[in-house]
């Protein structure tokens, strides 16, 4: 949480709807539902929807979006400081006032918005709340000690791991990595995410050249790293023409691994939205598409168009693809957990719980050995997650070579991932963490997304 000084903003006047009021509105609604009855929904589609239904215009729908991920970056800070600073404590069960407080003092420690703004339009919100509207005077005098004690709240947001985490994660994250990372992992996820390309090369479409253009860093891995962003993506030098895509610099790591060439014929499994799909036709690759939402495989279906590559683009269960022995190569980005992109998505800490692995690892499971089957014999299968969870990465995989021993691992080597030892975990299989990369670019915008990737081959 960073301190920011307040400008002064023109009183409301008449019955107009205060300004702001219904940006504030959804993202309030939209923190309640996720923390509720919708855990399990992702915050970019359920604030796309609130967007809509509410009528916002772009500047609204950003501001709605910065407060909504404000509130998940922080919620553990938020309830402390909150809970602190009410008599009976912060009451449990109870959503909207928890989104309703947490969203408004998100709004005073960490978003350049005017104090008195983020005060008054919470207070409205409560007022117009059936369900809040006897708490009105309690969310303005909590609201406004929090302004009071800004200084206090901002100098005791440490120990992101013990603090800002939720006990589920963080006691997960302590036996599979240690201590010491852990808290790196968490603190990590404070920061948030960069913008990450992937360029489209050629001779005349180089990392260098468009590091040059955009003002970006050039990653060990072979990612641009964005660093000033002052304009929409879409509106970026090199978008118009395809000459690159965006794609966090981990997630671009898989398909590298998997090495396609010229006209192999290669099934990228779960592939919305489509950045491994796009490194794979763009090495030349026959690519066959594979997801279950079509919603999904639209934008997949866009981002091709835009770049000028082609696959075969399929909706369904990739468990119920016919071939056999068909494909030189296979990608399975597996469905997972997500704890990987809480950097970009702080919501999936807080609306995922331990229940949800034992569900997703058999899930994992059922595609690898559907997976399996797909590929040639001497042909290649490489397995990965952006999760941090092992149960979804290496405890799959051990579990995986037990059940095919036409299998074996193809370990990873230093070089194909930029001379980083530190990204290969101890049986070779990538194992990206969100601290890492952390003095990759001089903009301090470092990490990375949590990523596991196992490559595999099937022998002859």
């Amino acid at each position: 949480m960073a301190p920011r000084r307040n400008a002064d903003a023109p009183a409301e006047t008449g019955d107009r709807e205060a300004a702001g009021l219904a940006a504030r509105r959804v993202a309030q609604g939209v923190v309640a539902d996720l923390l509720g009855k919708g855990r399990g929904q992702a915050l970019e589609d359920a604030l796309a929807q609130g967007a809509r239904t509410a009528g916002l215009d772009a500047a609204d729908a950003g501001l709605a979006r910065a407060i909504a991920t404000a509130t998940f970056r922080r919620l553990g800070y938020l309830e402390r400081a909150l809970g602190a600073r009410m008599a009976q404590g912060l009451p449990r069960n109870e959503p909207r006032l928890l989104s309703l407080l947490a969203t408004g003092a998100a709004q005073i420690l960490d978003l350049n918005v005017p104090d008195h703004a983020a005060v008054d339009l919470s207070v409205r919100l409560a007022k117009g709340d059936r369900a809040l509207q006897h708490l009105a005077g309690l969310v303005n005098a909590v609201l406004r000690r929090v302004v009071r004690e800004r200084d206090a709240i901002l100098a005791d947001a440490d120990a992101p791991l013990r603090h800002n985490t939720p006990d589920w994660l963080a006691s997960r994250w302590r036996a599979a990595y240690g201590e010491e990372r852990a808290a790196a992992i968490a603190a990590a996820h404070l920061r948030g995410a960069a913008i990450d390309l992937t360029i489209r090369a050629t001779p005349e479409n180089s990392l260098d050249i468009w590091a040059e253009r955009l003002g970006a860093v050039v990653l060990p891995t072979g990612s641009l790293r964005l660093t000033d962003v002052r304009a929409p993506v879409a509106e970026l030098s090199g978008y118009g023409e395809g000459a690159w895509w965006v794609q966090d610099a981990a997630a671009a790591i898989p398909a590298r691994l998997l090495a396609p060439r010229a006209n192999e014929r290669i099934a990228d499994l779960c592939a919305a939205p489509g950045g491994k799909t796009a490194q794979l036709a763009a090495a030349g690759a026959r690519v066959t598409a594979v997801d279950r939402s079509a919603p999904r495989l639209e934008r997949l279906r866009q981002n091709l168009a835009r770049l000028g590559l082609e696959a075969e683009v399929r909706t369904g269960d990739a468990v119920d693809m016919p071939e056999t022995d068909a494909f030189d190569a296979v990608l399975l980005d597996a469905p997972c957990s997500a704890t990987g992109t809480i950097r970009r998505h702080p919501d999936v800490a807080w609306t995922k719980t331990g229940a949800d692995l034992a569900k997703l690892t058999a899930l994992q499971a059922r595609l690898l050995d559907r997976a399996a089957s797909l590929v040639r014999p001497g042909g290649r299968l490489v397995y990965c997650t952006c999760s941090l969870e092992p149960e979804e990465g290496e405890a799959q995989v051990a579990a995986f070579l037990a059940r095919h021993a036409a299998y074996e691992r193809v370990p990873v080597e230093p070089g194909e991932v930029g001379g980083l030892p530190d990204l290969i975990g101890a049986e070779g299989d990538l194992r990206t963490l969100p601290a890492h990369l952390g003095g990759a670019d001089p903009a301090g915008l470092g990490g990375i997304d949590g990523f596991f990737a196992s490559r595999l081959r099937r022998r002859d």
